[in-house]
């Protein structure tokens, strides 16, 4: 193909932050902010990529096996699982990549690069098996998560991929349902403070999967997946005071999300219910994982004093973004007082139908 143009949208979190390394469900949806990727054949062996909007180029040869690989390489290790799939490049293009997706705020912005990388290759060059969503979504998880050992789930790639509201199990038979096509009333505001991905992720991962661990040495047949918070107390003896937060977190949370699950599945569902989910999911975040960041903290408490029916921190903490729910008649009130709380940037935002060849 001459041309190929890929649109990959970001994507918030509803509920389940801090649940997909541990196997547990998320609820997220792809938003309508996007990563643009338009590729032109160049009649060279290179892939002559430009990425304006943070000033870089970099030309790729279109046989490069990447035997050793810089860390966080996503185009590198795109290309070195899609051979896997029986993606190989035969002709190099032109690619710019653009977008009005905020970077590094908590919105995904690598994972959206990740799937329109992967996208315009598979359109380019094929596989070995049917392309679908499942299937662009699977291998940019590969890509981003695995061939780098980063402690990250799977809810990214997946929500972006495929689109619209979803309930992903993110256990290791991954399985997802559609839940909703949109949500009225859906704010993302930017702290401006850079997230701490790889380092909040990797620590949280880390202190759940131990406390976690010292359940199971005790009860042989715990499954962190069957387990109810109503049993925590069942299991609270077994676990040293340093860890015992840990475990509760990923008892409530994941308790909060199946409650918004439920609710979500309904013809109707009352948004004062999912909101009032989502403030019991950020204190979590907040009070016992310790996620968040003052200016989060103010940008929250502005919304909700302005009439938001929920609000949360989105994603691993340490700055990037927050996502409320406003009634019809509040939006531009809470969008206003979450810019006073000292928002660098703030805005509606649509659930999109995920990432797609325009």
């Amino acid at each position: 193909m001459e041309t190929i143009q890929i649109l990959s949208p970001g994507r918030t979190c509803l509920f389940g932050d801090h649940q997909d390394y541990l196997g547990l469900p998320v609820i997220a949806c792809a938003i309508n902010k996007h990563i643009r990727l338009k590729a032109t054949v160049n009649k060279s062996s290179f892939f002559r990529i430009k990425l304006p909007d943070i000033q870089e180029e970099r030309d790729i040869e279109i046989h490069e096996e990447f035997k050793i690989m810089d860390n966080r390489d996503y185009f590198a290790s795109s290309l070195r699982v899609l051979k896997r799939y029986g993606c190989i490049p035969n002709e190099g293009y032109n690619i710019e990549i653009i977008g009005d997706l905020p970077l590094n705020a908590g919105v995904s912005s690598s994972s959206a690069l990740i799937i329109a990388w992967i996208q315009f290759l598979l359109q380019a060059f094929g596989a070995n098996q049917e392309i679908t969503k499942e299937l662009i979504a699977r291998i940019a998880y590969e890509a981003e998560v695995l061939e780098h050992n980063e402690p990250g789930g799977l809810m990214d790639q997946y929500s972006i991929g495929l689109g619209g509201v979803l309930f992903i199990d993110t256990n290791q038979k991954m399985s997802y349902e559609r839940i909703q096509n949109d949500i009225e009333g859906l704010i993302v505001g930017e702290s401006g403070v850079k997230k701490e991905t790889i380092g909040t992720l990797g620590d949280r991962k880390e202190k759940a999967l131990k406390a976690i661990e010292y359940v199971t040495l005790k009860n042989p047949n715990f499954d962190i997946k069957l387990a109810l918070l109503e049993e925590y107390e069942k299991y609270e003896k077994d676990i040293p005071l340093g860890s015992k937060p840990y475990f509760y977190a990923a008892l409530k949370n994941y308790d909060i999300t199946l409650k918004a699950m439920s609710e979500f599945r309904k013809a109707n569902p009352d948004m004062k219910y999912i909101g009032d989910l989502m403030n019991q999911h950020h204190l979590v975040l907040k009070d016992i994982l310790k996620i968040t960041v003052p200016v989060i903290d103010e940008m929250v408490a502005n919304a909700l004093k302005a009439g938001a029916y929920g609000v949360k921190i989105v994603g691993s903490g340490g700055g990037g973004s927050i996502v409320a729910i406003a009634p019809k008649n509040k939006e531009q009130t809470v969008i206003n007082a979450i810019r006073k709380g000292g928002a660098k940037d703030v805005y509606i935002v649509k659930v999109d139908p995920g990432a797609r060849v325009i």
